[in-house]
């Protein structure tokens, strides 16, 4: 079981990213949106997520880094591939996952969404224990924040087509949305 106190799961490993900012309207937390990342592409396990959202990737560390390191991007939380929780920014703030986004003919999903990474690539099978923490974190997201219903949950691939393709076809929505159901 998963609690939140003062915008911040209890039981997630703590991870400040300086990748926030302030939302527009704080009380304005609608949307939730569930991403993934690997670093390096495809592989899983080691510290380069952590390091992209803190701003300490190493560009020497692999030739794809040296692409990417100077990003400032965040998510709020990061759910590993055994399904360990981390958390990088406070659900109240707005973290920078969405990038250039719409939902419903409304733009600019960072301001009112939460960001959920899924360590994984969009043709690899997520793993039990990450749609276990999935599932869990979803329900207690909606039950503090009442305006993310299971209509405003969506993939990145949704809020910006063309430009991002995550969590991808190996996704399982309707395993995901029948365990939200049964919660």
């Amino acid at each position: 079981m998963l609690t939140l106190t003062a915008h911040r799961v209890d039981q997630a490993q703590w991870c400040p990213s300086p990748n926030f900012n302030a939302r527009p309207d704080p009380d304005d937390i609608s949307l939730l949106v569930i991403h993934n990342i690997s670093l390096p592409p495809g592989q899983f396990g080691g510290p380069h997520i952590e390091a992209l959202f803190c701003n300490r990737l190493d560009p020497q560390a692999h030739p794809y880094f040296r692409e990417i390191h100077q990003l400032t991007v965040s998510a709020h939380f990061l759910i590993r591939r055994d399904g360990t929780l981390m958390q990088f920014v406070d659900c109240h703030q707005r973290a920078w996952h969405a990038g250039v986004s719409s939902f419903q003919g409304r733009d600019n999903c960072n301001d009112y969404a939460i960001g959920i990474e899924l360590e994984g690539a969009d043709d690899i099978p997520y793993e039990p224990d990450q749609y276990d923490t999935l599932v869990m974190l979803t329900g207690l997201l909606q039950q503090h924040y009442p305006g993310i219903t299971d209509a405003r949950i969506t993939g990145h691939e949704h809020i910006a087509p063309g430009r991002k393709t995550d969590p991808g076809p190996a996704f399982d929505w309707a395993y995901y949305r029948k365990r939200l159901a049964a919660c």
